[in-house]
């Protein structure tokens, strides 16, 4: 072969080099586009107008007779929306407590839905709800319970602003099963496809994975046209960006924790969640609570009133002792997986 011969296959293949980056580049992750996040957040009837203008809708749940004594800002999981809150937020009513939720962006009745925010957007959104309704029951202690995708955006969020005036955060099956267990394999297969197809939609049929024994429950959802239920492969991209900065998060939050997990969580594996346990556990202000019969989504499981339960004792004193007893299982569970 003669140098020419040489020089112009290098030249052709330096060619579909660039075609090819630039095929994957027009096929980029795409990401919903937020404005300057410059705005003041206001509650304006059922929507919570975010700091961008983007308008979230709001559901607010609170005692009707006596005021509450407490706050609590809820985020849900991925693909849901601020209902899944409903029967544990009424609970908590009936108990004097006032629940806030919204639907966060791509998510629910929110703007752009099935689309990813990205965190900044999302962490902006729970500052900006937190600090209004601070705003609106002042003196009173406000927490965050946050649900899998909720917990890792407020697992980022304490992080990041320390300085926030949150009294703390529950945990409920945090979403912090991030690239580093899901190995080089699946987490390259996951960036080619979101970098090259990031329209292509995946459903959970086929996964076998029972996220509640609550069965009525699951088969209303089934039915909420508000569920998503084909979800863009560069939104779960976007999810475990997420997972991966709430998993490095874990050791810097400064705010008290009560991180919750069911024994029977087929969702969130127990290994990444055991990691952060040993991570905020070590910090000294955080507690843990296993529950033996608790599946992933502990708020709405048969068993659910437990948990409750531990929510409200623990959000009324940091340091009481949780009436289910399951922080002693949890303990019990963090020496078996060491």
């Amino acid at each position: 072969m003669t140098r020419p011969d040489r020089t112009a296959r290098r030249r052709w293949a330096a060619w579909g080099c660039l075609v090819a980056g630039l095929a994957l580049g027009a096929c980029a992750p795409r990401l919903q586009l937020s404005g300057p996040m410059t705005g003041e957040a206001r509650i304006i009837g059922e929507h919570l107008i975010a700091r961008d203008g983007a308008r979230l809708p709001l559901r607010r749940w609170g005692p009707e007779a006596n005021k509450p004594w407490a706050v609590l800002v809820a985020l849900h999981g991925f693909n849901d929306y601020s209902n899944a809150f409903d029967a544990a937020a009424r609970y908590w009513a009936k108990q004097g407590v006032v629940t806030y939720a919204i639907d966060q962006r791509g998510f629910g009745g929110a703007p752009e839905v099935g689309l990813w925010a990205g965190i900044d957007a999302m962490v902006a959104d729970l500052r900006a709800l937190a600090a209004t309704v601070r705003k609106r029951h002042p003196g009173l202690p406000v927490h965050v319970i946050g649900d899998s995708m909720g917990a890792a955006v407020a697992m980022v969020s304490l992080a990041r602003h320390p300085g926030d005036a949150i009294d703390g955060a529950v945990l409920v099956a945090p979403a912090v099963w991030g690239r580093r267990h899901l190995g080089a394999i699946k987490s390259g297969a996951l960036w080619l496809a979101a970098h090259s197809v990031p329209w292509l939609t995946l459903t959970p049929e086929g996964l076998d994975i029972q996220a509640s024994d609550n069965v009525a429950m699951l088969r209303a959802l089934g039915q909420d046209a508000a569920i998503i239920k084909e979800t863009r492969i560069d939104a779960i991209w976007g999810m475990v960006n997420l997972m991966d900065a709430a998993f490095a998060a874990a050791d810097k939050i400064e705010a008290p924790l009560l991180l919750l997990y069911g024994a029977k969580d087929e969702v969130i594996p127990k290994r990444p969640t055991a990691e952060v346990l040993d991570k905020v556990l070590a910090l000294g202000r955080a507690r843990a609570a296993y529950y033996a019969d608790g599946y992933h989504m502990l708020l709405r499981d048969l068993r659910a009133e437990a948990v409750l339960g531990d929510v409200l004792a623990w959000i009324k004193d940091h340091r009481a002792a949780l009436p289910s007893g399951a922080e002693a299982r949890a303990r019990e569970w963090l020496e078996k997986a060491d």
